[in-house]
């Protein structure tokens, strides 16, 4: 017959009941912090089991199950490096080629600016400020980049880089036909956006984006702003555009700009590999 334990209440009682709790020994399913029946180790240690460590992730992110933490894909970080700064070069390139064209509020002010400063400053010094957006020296500058990188092995980072300088007479041109806008000195038309301010940012941008990789001490994006901002200020102080024409250039080839850095970016990998095999002395198998 099975002997059946009595109760470890009764005082007095010799006979041996239930194993008794000793320190340092670990039971599986004891009732402890964590609730009634819930796995528990002594040591403090989560549970070895896979369901004991998943959490959901907060409400309204998607997951995989079980729900996973993440984030949409145009909140991360990547497209909104892009899509911030875009969006901004286009609400201020669509205000300033509205004042423009609407001869809105703006206008005077951007007028009484160009007159106060169109005649300031060392003139060969400011001539050759503005002559650094020049299809002869600009262009020639993004050529040497282009050339750079088919010698390291690079075929659409180039070719991006041509087909953007390409575009900015295809988007110059016709805005200045639209717009007409007479010169600061002159009865001329056709001076909206400067195209000289266009010419500088997309030759010297593009020549950084593509020298970037291979740059030192990463000169390459600040020199191109730096002659940017200088073919801008030389074009204003020397009369040659209003300072709302080198403005509108600005916003619009900020816009190029920052699709051909993410076309550029997308194309990178395949070049950039091949670079280092043919600077390495390796060539592909297959």
């Amino acid at each position: 017959m099975r002997e059946t334990p009595r109760s470890q209440g009764t005082a007095g009682d010799t006979r041996a009941g239930h194993p008794q709790r000793r320190f340092g020994r670990a039971f599986a399913h004891t009732t402890g912090a964590s609730g009634s029946g819930t796995p528990h180790r002594s040591d403090g240690r989560p549970p070895q089991t896979p369901r004991g460590v998943r959490h959901t992730g907060p409400y309204g992110r998607p997951g995989t199950t079980p729900p996973v933490p993440g984030r949409p894909a145009f909140l991360s970080p990547g497209p909104l490096r892009f899509w911030i700064p875009f969006a901004l070069c286009a609400a201020v390139f669509t205000l300033v080629t509205w004042q423009v064209s609407a001869d809105g509020p703006l206008l005077p002010a951007d007028e009484r600016l160009s007159h106060a400063l169109a005649g300031q400053g060392p003139r060969p010094l400011t001539e050759l400020l503005a002559d650094l957006g020049s299809m002869l020296v600009a262009v020639p500058v993004l050529a040497v980049a282009i050339g750079y990188a088919l010698w390291r092995g690079q075929r659409a980072r180039p070719l991006m880089a041509g087909v953007a300088m390409a575009a900015v007479p295809l988007l110059v041109v016709p805005l200045k036909i639209w717009i007409d806008r007479p010169g600061p000195l002159t009865d001329a038309t056709g001076y909206y956006p400067s195209g000289h301010t266009a010419t500088a940012m997309v030759a010297y941008g593009g020549a950084a984006l593509l020298l970037a990789p291979h740059a030192p001490r990463k000169w390459a994006t600040p020199a191109a702003v730096l002659l940017t901002l200088a073919t801008g200020i030389g074009l204003i102080l020397r009369g040659y555009h209003w300072p709302l024409d080198v403005l509108g250039s600005l916003a619009l080839c900020g816009m190029l700009l920052l699709a051909l850095k993410r076309a550029l970016r997308a194309a990178g990998s395949r070049d950039l590999s091949r670079s280092t095999r043919r600077s390495s002395g390796k060539t592909p198998t297959g």
